[in-house]
């Protein structure tokens, strides 16, 4: 049960940074353009609001989650962005508010539950300990977003070590995002953690391979740097391609950011 109690410590330890971060932000800071187009501080809460209540829900009440979710499993784009409205028409105190306490209603219920236990989520049922993963990947992406638009520089901890797992898990996201098949052959990655710490992921006689700082792996994989701006390397063709095009998360790939001092979806 251990790895499940790291995740769900480190998914409430990032939570309550980027909270802090936010807390008594200004009101034109609310406002602020963040690197994803169209999306400003408060799009970013709300969006985490919205997760932190998809994961709570789909532990405590599956149906209720099947039956909330089926317009955005339905039409992804348009589902999501309904939802999101309805966060956005709030006052930012009360949607720093539901955000908490939907942040700590979702950390209870997945430590609650055994790691391997399937939960429902969007692209399917996931083991509890990966749909942790997930959330804190959600709260380490968009934090980026939020730090960038404060021009406040985001530490890196060993906390990414999970979303570097689900970085090298869910490497087949991104070729299903674009019509792509998959290749046969697996991956081995290579990655150095922040502390000094050395992960390593897929079999170790695999021929395509990937290597770098894991900080630069995770902002690879939640799209929130272009390749050129990582120290990332790859040994094959195909570990070559997947670097181009890596994602982590559901949904359409968009057309990944610009390189430093650009901001496109």
């Amino acid at each position: 049960m251990k790895a499940m109690q790291d995740v769900c410590a480190d998914l409430a330890t990032e939570g309550t940074e980027l909270a802090r971060l936010v807390a008594d932000l200004p009101p034109g800071q609310w406002s602020a353009p963040t690197p994803a187009a169209g999306w400003t501080v408060r799009h970013q809460v709300a969006h985490l609001a919205l997760v932190s209540h998809l994961v709570d829900l789909g532990v405590r009440d599956p149906a209720a989650f099947e039956a909330e979710t089926a317009p955005v499993r339905k039409d992804f784009e348009t589902g999501m962005a309904t939802r999101l409205a309805e966060g956005l028409a709030e006052p930012v105190p009360e949607l720093l508010r539901r955000w908490a306490a939907r942040r700590a209603a979702a950390e209870q219920a997945l430590a609650g539950v055994p790691r391997r236990e399937p939960v429902p989520w969007l692209a399917g049922p996931l083991p509890a300990s990966v749909l942790a993963a997930v959330a804190l990947m959600e709260v380490f992406a968009h934090g980026q977003d939020i730090h960038e638009a404060l021009g406040v520089p985001y530490v890196f901890t060993d906390r990414i070590g999970h979303i570097a797992f689900l970085g090298t898990r869910t490497r087949d996201l991104a070729y299903q995002a674009r019509g792509l098949e998959p290749p046969a052959e697996p991956f081995r990655f290579e990655l150095t953690g922040p502390s000094g710490v050395s992960w390593a992921f897929g079999p170790e006689e695999a021929e395509q391979r990937i290597h770098g700082p894991a900080a630069d792996f995770c902002l690879l994989v939640t799209r929130r740097r272009h390749r050129d701006d990582l120290a990332l390397a790859a040994v094959g063709t195909a570990a070559d391609q997947w670097l181009d095009i890596a994602q982590t998360y559901l949904g359409p790939p968009g057309g990944g950011r610009g390189r430093i001092g650009q901001y496109q979806v």
